[in-house]
């Protein structure tokens, strides 16, 4: 029996077992250009159950963990997709041959946005960015967005001043390979406002961390 073969019947084998105990997702495959859970990129539904391990069922997860293995038919599936349910709403990070399929559950539905530079007129030729000239590069799309161990420092160090907050940002790899950048901005569904700092992407999607910034 080879490797693939035995992927298979791995996969299958989460089918059967999604079949008892997983109940029904429904399955988005983001494009260019839309919304990632936009009607015209839902391809299906499957049956699929979450758990903090390697399918035991014991254990809660803890605060501040995003990642999750998927009980679900790997057949189907493909990193990047969503699942969303009233149960929640994750996205398939990774399915690494032959190891549980890694998904990460979603908290937060984020737009990205790329800010362009506007030079000023005056005698000192600054320029900068606004609201008003950012284009969205990824227009509502579920993320996980959970708050980092470190903080910034207060804009103007004042006693009662509170330092700014850093998150953790976990994104799939963006359809049309769209990349993301240090200093391009991120607001939620809450109207929070972001800007990246650190942008890293790997086999499992982005990991960004970012600072929350006024809006």
């Amino acid at each position: 029996m080879d490797g693939n073969t035995l992927q298979g019947k791995l996969y299958a084998g989460y089918a059967a077992a999604a079949q008892r105990i997983g109940i029904s997702f429904a399955q988005y495959r983001p494009t260019v250009g839309t919304p990632a859970l936009g009607i015209g990129n839902q391809v299906g539904s499957v049956l699929a159950a979450f758990d903090t391990g390697p399918f035991a069922f014991t254990k809660p997860q803890d605060y501040g963990k995003a990642t999750w293995t998927c009980l679900a038919d790997g057949r189907l599936l493909l990193p990047g997709d969503y699942l969303s349910a009233s149960s929640g709403t994750y996205f398939i990070a990774s399915m690494q041959p032959l190891l549980p399929i890694m998904a990460v559950l979603c908290n937060r539905t984020v737009t990205v946005w790329r800010p362009q530079q506007q030079a000023a007129i005056g005698p000192l030729g600054y320029g900068g960015s606004t609201q008003t000239n950012e284009t969205a590069i990824a227009d509502a799309f579920p993320a996980s967005v959970l708050a980092a161990s470190k903080t910034g420092h207060a804009p103007t160090n004042l006693p009662g001043d509170v330092p700014d907050a850093w998150y953790t940002l976990l994104l799939p790899g963006l359809p049309g390979g769209m990349q993301m950048l240090a200093h391009d901005v991120v607001t939620d569904d809450l109207n929070n406002r972001y800007v990246l700092s650190s942008v890293e992407l790997s086999g499992l999607g982005w990991r960004c961390s970012m600072m929350q910034a006024e809006t």
